[in-house]
């Protein structure tokens, strides 16, 4: 394996680790004497950290996760600063490199190997890898994921209408197809994760952010 695969491997394997990190989880441990994953969904996400501590710890657990994913990006981007894009030794398009070190970042929060594989749903941290992929779309994401909230007070659907909202909004943008593979991936990941609360929405049993479980 060369120097510039070794790099790449490696890039993916730091990202994995970074997005492994569970920030609801520790906020809990740490500040709270609470471990997040026995109370509320037992999920380990910003949403049930929101319910079950407070606003305080809500927010924080969610900023922190989108740092996850945002930093995944500026890695990779500062690990081929020097690199010129048309030597004969980059095998890979560099953009192919950054989204899946984002997507390895999600996979390592949805499934962190710090607890036994039990992570979070993945949105706080695909809202950063967006921030990092394309910060104008995922502004607009945002906006429509804080609008729906606003007015149904259901997390998990706020999330996948964002979700959509980012990929519609790259097809309109006409961004590259790579840009476009990670927005159709993120809202695939998003509504995967989301189906037991997509079965609950239809029921009507889902639970409004203020509300514990």
């Amino acid at each position: 394996m060369d120097n510039y695969n070794f790099k790449i491997v490696m890039l993916f394997l730091s990202s994995y680790l970074i997005g492994s990190i569970p920030f609801s989880y520790l906020i809990g441990k740490l500040f709270y004497n609470t471990d997040i994953r026995e109370h509320g969904s037992k999920n380990v996400g910003a949403t049930n950290v929101f319910r079950v501590l407070g606003k305080k710890a809500g927010v924080s657990a969610m900023l922190l996760d989108a740092g996850k994913g945002y930093i995944a990006v500026l890695i990779a981007d500062l690990a081929f600063a020097g690199y010129d894009p048309n030597s004969p030794c980059i095998s890979v398009d560099t953009i192919y490199v950054n989204i899946f070190c984002g997507i390895f970042a999600v996979i390592g929060h949805n499934w962190t190997i710090f607890l036994k594989f039990k992570g979070g749903k993945g949105v706080a941290t695909s809202i950063g890898v967006a921030l990092g992929l394309v910060p104008a779309a995922a502004g607009v994401a945002f906006a429509s994921f804080g609008l729906i909230l606003f007015l149904t007070k259901y997390v998990s659907l706020s999330s996948m209408i964002g979700a959509l909202t980012f990929f519609i909004v790259l097809i309109v943008f006409k961004e590259s197809a790579p840009i476009l593979v990670f927005g159709g991936l993120a809202l695939i990941m998003i509504i995967v994760r989301h189906v037991p609360n997509i079965k609950r929405l239809l029921k009507g049993t889902e639970n409004k952010i203020w509300q514990k479980k």
